[in-house]
């Protein structure tokens, strides 16, 4: 055998050597590793998804979204993200609008406090004005969509001295309002409307019961004070005022103030009720004749 023909056979064996290690390298040291892989790109392949099928998927993510944004709207009060503290003030002119020009309020920002998952600003607010402007105001912060809470009210009756005539009965006030505001969007929603900040008049609970004045008789009314009932007839009865003025009047009739309410033709009286001012009196006028029995 030449020497060109052992060379050849040295190299072929050489190269089925390299060969048998290689692959006795690959099948059993990195087998492991090759099935792991394998099972990656088996369940990288059991996700594939073509483009058709991630558009549709999309468009029932956008539309799950906007069914949650409107829950969100639905609300009656949501938490805003973030606010800056100009908001309120923005929001306080609003709702002045709705009360009369008459009002005084004033604002002033005090902090921002954490509570728990959420954050609020701190307002103070006091002015004076009619009961029903504070009120009208109160409720146009505490039904506002963006959460709002007024917390350590104050309330006093105030008289206006610059009236002459009749007097005006005011409130001064004084309360904090909490706005609150999260770090997320969990609480609020892209879009919403307004609530409805303005409501119906309210009793003035600060106007006094009793009044200082009363109306002046200027319809001509009959004053039942000193009157005299004259006579009690099937159309009513006659009654004659402290001037000597008759009048004839049946049940329901208005006098000066006060009514006609019941007129008893057995026992020939005639019964009124009078407010004066805030205090309600009923008074009972009896014939002369029976009243000399």
């Amino acid at each position: 055998m030449d020497r060109k023909l052992k060379n050849t056979l040295a190299l072929a064996g050489l190269v089925v050597l390299l060969a048998g290690i290689g692959f006795g390298y690959i099948y059993i040291f990195l087998r492991p590793e090759i099935k792991a892989r394998t099972v990656v790109l088996d369940q990288l392949k059991a996700q594939e998804f073509d483009t058709e099928s991630l558009n549709l998927q999309l468009t029932e993510k956008v539309e799950r979204a906007r069914q949650l944004d409107s829950v969100l709207a639905a609300r009656k009060f949501n938490i805003p993200v973030d606010i800056p503290t100009l908001q309120f003030y923005e929001f306080m002119n609003m709702a002045t609008k709705l009360i009369s020009r008459d009002a005084r309020v004033n604002i002033e920002y005090v902090s921002t406090i954490p509570e728990r998952e959420f954050f609020y600003h701190k307002y103070k607010i006091n002015g004076v004005s009619s009961y029903a402007d504070l009120y009208q105001l109160i409720y146009a912060i505490e039904e506002s969509k963006e959460l709002k809470k007024i917390v350590e009210p104050e309330f006093m009756n105030y008289v206006d001295p610059n009236v002459e005539s009749t007097p005006r009965f005011l409130v001064n006030f004084n309360f904090f309002v909490h706005v609150y505001f999260s770090g997320n969007d969990r609480f609020t929603t892209t879009g919403y409307n307004e609530n409805t900040l303005r409501t119906s008049s309210r009793y003035d609970i600060f106007s006094p019961l009793i009044a200082t004045n009363v109306p002046l008789n200027t319809e001509g009314l009959l004053d039942v004070q000193g009157a005299k009932l004259l006579a009690v007839v099937p159309e009513g009865v006659f009654v004659a005022d402290n001037k000597g003025e008759t009048y004839l009047l049946a049940e329901g009739d208005k006098v000066y103030l006060g009514y006609l309410t019941k007129i008893n033709f057995e026992q020939n009286t005639a019964k009124f009720i009078l407010n004066k001012g805030g205090i309600v009196e009923n008074l009972v006028l009896i014939l002369e004749k029976e009243r000399r029995k």
